[in-house]
């Protein structure tokens, strides 16, 4: 069976790397689908200058698929169809797919069917162990190309050493890692991992650290491969930080390509941003509660800035912690440069119409 490619364009910019969001979901005070306010959302990160978008993944809420809610089909149409309406050609479109063999085969069928040119798999799937999740990505891969993913343990994710991401990367349809696993460690074991399957000239890596963003995409990882030692980059990031203050996230992604060039001024600027911008990922995924509060959260800066009518969940258990939109709207405040609000003000009527 040939292995699934991604479009040209898409590829082109996938290996450049981009900013990434990961899509919410918007919900009216009944829980139900806020189709409006979920087009808004996705004309926000494409107007912002996104070059991907991803849906169906954590931050869209895994609950999507839950018979009552029966929301992962409907939630990936209205993107695609915003992203057919909207985006260039060049917009990567990456779908979340979750579950078993079985479950995740469908959900990629279904993203395939709605043009999607890539699939995002969670590793969090009850009971499966390390050669469950590469059967399980190799059986995905004949549908479309995948995306790994490295979760963090505070929400769900399991440990996966140096030689599951060799194996993994080595998988032909793996096209992109997104390490996400909160650790430094564990993002070092991913990248040598990577460099070990002889592929990592076919696989973009991208950081979903949203506490360790700018230290990813500052970094050179030497390490060794088959060919010989190795640099290897995060080129973009793939990020439910980036859910938010998106346009700013395009402007750090240029500032570390010019830093990386040997712009002093630009890499002297990210030294200043680099904290800011843990403190406003302390605000918006609340860290201090085991993350508790981190879909909640991303609702929260978008409801102070008129995006979202509220910060409501599928699971009504979930919500903003003790002192968090306070805390968010405190970061708002001390950082401009990193929440989009004038630019969503000056934009905000059009996206909602």
């Amino acid at each position: 069976m040939p292995v699934p490619t991604l479009r040209p364009e898409a590829a082109a910019t996938l290996a450049r790397g981009a900013v990434i969001p990961a899509h919410p979901l918007a919900l009216t005070a009944d829980r139900r689908l806020d189709e409006r306010r979920q087009r808004a959302l996705t004309r926000y990160y494409l107007d912002a200058g996104a070059g991907g978008i991803a849906v169906g993944v954590h931050t869209t809420q895994f609950e999507i698929r839950d018979p009552e809610h029966a929301l992962f089909e409907p939630v990936l149409a209205l993107a695609a169809e915003e992203m057919d309406a909207r985006a260039s050609a060049d917009v990567v479109r990456i779908a979340g797919v979750t579950g078993g063999t079985a479950q995740a085969v469908a959900e990629a069928e279904l993203a395939r069917d709605l043009g999607y040119d890539a699939v995002l798999v969670s590793p969090r799937v009850a009971g499966a162990d390390d050669q469950a999740l590469l059967d399980r990505a190799r059986a995905v891969g004949d549908v479309l190309p995948v995306v790994g993913f490295y979760l963090q343990t505070a929400i769900g994710g399991p440990v996966l050493d140096r030689e599951f991401w060799r194996e993994f990367a080595s998988i032909p349809a793996v096209v992109a890692v997104k390490a996400a696993p909160f650790d430094r460690y564990r993002t070092l074991e991913l990248v040598r991992g990577v460099a070990a399957s002889g592929r990592a000239d076919e696989i973009a890596l991208y950081t979903g650290n949203d506490d360790a963003i700018v230290a990813d995409l500052l970094s050179e990882f030497h390490v060794d491969s088959p060919s010989g030692p190795r640099t290897l980059r995060f080129v973009g990031g793939l990020l439910g930080q980036w859910a938010v203050g998106t346009r700013a996230a395009v402007a750090l992604l240029e500032r570390t390509r010019l830093s990386m060039e040997g712009d002093a001024t630009a890499y002297r600027d990210l030294g200043f941003l680099a904290s800011d911008m843990v403190d406003v990922n302390q605000a918006v995924f609340d860290p201090g509660n085991d993350f508790q509060g981190v879909i909640a959260g991303v609702h929260e800066m978008l409801r102070q800035q008129g995006l979202l009518d509220g910060v409501w969940c599928l699971d009504p258990a979930e919500g903003l912690s003790p002192g968090q939109a306070e805390e968010i709207e405190r970061v708002r405040r001390a950082y401009p440069a990193l929440n989009d609000d004038d630019f969503i003000a000056e934009n905000l009527d059009a996206w909602l119409r």
